[in-house]
């Protein structure tokens, strides 16, 4: 048993706050790492909403990297020392998706199954079966992805939630390739990083929709080639006007409110395909649409989970291609902060001003 320090939401909308956080000696399966980077995603303030679930308190921070500290009873895949991104989705290589060959829909992937503690005993939930906004957790060893450890933790740590969102829902979902025109909805953290997912895979037209010009910009330095401002025009209109008349090949929903899918809908090209990646909230409901444009229109309509990403495949894939300079996830950081930073830059987040802000520990 650990004794470390970590961020934890006690209740439904309250400030959080940096308490002692008890981190148990792994068992069977188990590992604990010390966490070096957590990005600041905007799932942890779903959490201090209360928008996820009423399991307080919760240990929050989920999109991390660091390094294997020990490991318990029958662990393989990585060993101390080594330097790995975590992921929430540890497949489990047994349920129905993974038997047919799809992993990445795994319905039965793992955690830990030790609690850690408040000094009183009080168990938290960690985030995403994660919790690392603290200086040490403990996860499933099928959380932790070995990856090239030269690489910056503050950058590919970002590939454990947000980022990983955006490009897998360019690639793996919405199999966005060579000379198909994107458009994104929405371009915070998942959406730009679904823009830099469009170009990284060759779309030859990728247009960002957004009501902030900053985010717009950002964007276009992600491979954006063109930019709409939906406050000054319609989006749907733009999208046509800059595909010919016809509408995007894919359209990425990066927001996940009801007015945004309907754009997203109406601003594809016939046969084109929706991806919905932004989370909607429980309450809200698909906009009334006739079921003959459904039909007319052809095509797909998806949602992406996780970015339909596989961890252990795509984690190494996407650090490679960072190191090589074809994915630049440095853009990614808005800042660098600590522990005690994590309220005020949930502010920050609200308000749009930075695409991730980074906890170093």
């Amino acid at each position: 048993m650990q004794k470390v320090r970590g961020v934890v939401a006690r209740a439904k909308g309250e400030p959080v706050s940096v308490e002692t956080v008890l981190v148990p000696d792994p068992g069977p399966g188990e590992a604990v790492v010390q966490v070096q980077t957590c990005g600041v995603c905007h799932t942890d303030l779903h959490y201090r909403e209360g928008g996820i679930n009423d399991d307080f308190p919760f240990l929050l921070g989920h999109e991390a990297a660091g390094v294997v500290e020990s490991v318990g009873e029958g662990v393989t895949n990585v060993a101390p020392g080594d330097f790995v991104i975590l992921n929430w989705r540890a497949v489990c290589g047994d349920c129905r998706a993974c038997r047919r060959g799809e992993p990445w829909y795994c319905f039965s992937t793992f955690n830990a199954e030790q609690r850690m503690t408040l000094e009183d005993g009080t168990e938290l939930t960690p985030a995403l079966g994660i919790g690392a906004f603290a200086e040490k957790t403990l996860v499933h060893s099928g959380q932790c992805t070995k990856v090239d450890p030269s690489a910056s933790p503050a950058a590919v740590g970002l590939l454990g939630c947000g980022v990983m969102a955006g490009i897998g829902a360019a690639i793996n979902t919405g199999a966005v390739g060579r000379g198909k025109s994107v458009a994104v909805i929405g371009c915070g953290g998942v959406g730009a990083a679904a823009v830099a997912g469009s170009a990284l895979a060759g779309a030859s037209r990728i247009i960002a929709v957004d009501l902030d010009d900053r985010k717009l910009e950002w964007a276009r330095g992600l491979g954006a080639t063109h930019t709409v401002n939906s406050k000054e025009r319609d989006a749907v209109e733009a999208i046509q006007e800059l595909t010919d008349g016809f509408g995007a090949d894919v359209v990425i929903d990066a927001v996940g409110r009801p007015e945004t899918w309907k754009q997203a809908f109406y601003a594809r090209d016939l046969a084109g395909t929706v991806v919905l990646v932004g989370v909607p909230t429980p309450d809200m409901r698909i906009p009334d649409l006739p079921l003959i444009d459904v039909f007319g229109r052809g095509g797909a309509l998806k949602s992406s989970w996780y970015g339909d990403c596989l961890p252990d495949r795509d984690f190494p894939m996407l650090v490679d291609l960072y190191q090589q300079g074809r994915l630049d996830l440095d853009a990614f950081v808005s800042e660098r902060i600590g522990l005690d930073d994590v309220e005020a830059a949930f502010e920050r987040m609200h308000h749009g001003d930075v695409l991730r802000s980074v906890v170093e520990l």
